[in-house]
């Protein structure tokens, strides 16, 4: 087993403690443009200068990371606030690819929509622990894969972390760094979070040696991988799978990010094992796989939260 590293910039082996406490103009005319010429016509007094503009109902509400009052919401009202998004019509895992390719392709960076992900994933964290009464009463504990559902997982942590939460993020894969790119950007960032622990977990005994005091965490979040399997999970990430199912029957809430690991996103069809959350937080659109009995039964609340990929972006 690895030795526990506590001062470099290497993660620590799975060694934490969940119950010790935190480190320290267009051309066109417009409506409102209109309204304010037809209303000086009539004679009737303009606007005052300086006034904030009226709210326009159908305008779409900024995208997470834009979004100044996300992390005050609840999970109702982030339902709310996303509903374009959770309205819009359902795809599955392949659509989703392409969209997410189409929009690097048009310009929007992967690394944004990540951080958008991660941003909304951390907010909807954050509801769910106050909805619960567990907020700030022990560890949020983020179990991430080495693709981009784990680095989705690594910005959760950045931003919970800054709402004040203590935070162990564990890296659940063979290798020692994250595999694409603006994952392993991310899992870096972490180095420079205080109430952030980096943990890898490359063997199941670390996994199993991780969970020891798992019902002492305030939410424990699976963005482990969020596209689905086909066969039996391999360890380490089967090991984790299994630590969240222990973690769920001791009382702790379980968040999935994208979709519970081993759910496929396109025929709801499982896995095993599988994770049984009880709120998911998939992105852009609605997936086919959780509105699917057997995905249905396994992802709890599911919320869809905008990430900024253009609707050009699906039409492949």
């Amino acid at each position: 087993m690895p030795t526990p590293r506590r001062n470099g910039p290497r993660p620590r082996a799975a060694s934490a403690d969940l119950a010790a406490p935190a480190a320290s103009a267009t051309a066109a005319e417009s409506p409102r443009a209109a309204a304010a010429r037809a209303a000086a016509k009539a004679g009737l007094a303009a606007p005052i200068a300086g006034a904030p503009p009226a709210a326009d109902p159908n305008a779409a509400p900024p995208l997470p990371v834009d979004d100044a009052t996300l992390f005050d919401r609840n999970l109702d009202e982030l339902a709310a606030r996303w509903a374009v998004a959770m309205a819009s019509n359902p795809i599955g895992a392949e659509a989703m690819t392409g969209a997410d390719r189409r929009a690097q392709a048009m310009g929007v960076p992967g690394v944004r929509l990540m951080e958008n992900a991660g941003c909304a994933v951390a907010a909807a964290v954050k509801a769910l622990a106050v909805q619960t009464g567990r907020w700030q009463k022990g560890p949020i504990l983020i179990l991430s894969g080495p693709g981009n559902n784990g680095g989705d997982g690594f910005v959760a942590a950045r931003y919970l972390s800054r709402q004040g939460a203590r935070v162990v993020a564990v890296l659940v894969g063979t290798e020692g760094r994250p595999t694409g790119k603006d994952a392993a950007r991310n899992w870096d960032r972490l180095e420079a979070e205080p109430n952030v622990e980096r943990i890898h977990t490359p063997v199941a005994r670390d996994v199993s040696i991780l969970g020891q005091g798992v019902e002492k965490a305030a939410v424990v979040v699976d963005s482990l991988l969020g596209t689905g399997v086909q066969g039996p999970l391999r360890d380490p990430i089967r090991s984790a799978v299994e630590l969240i199912g222990r973690a769920r029957r001791a009382g702790v809430p379980i968040l999935a990010v994208d979709a519970p690991t081993a759910v496929d996103l396109t025929s709801g069809d499982l896995s095993d094992p599988v994770v049984q959350a009880h709120v998911t937080v998939t992105f852009h659109r609605p997936k086919t796989g959780l509105l699917a009995r057997r995905g249905s039964a396994v992802a709890g609340r599911v919320l869809v939260a905008p990430i900024g990929i253009p609707q050009d972006a699906d039409r492949g």
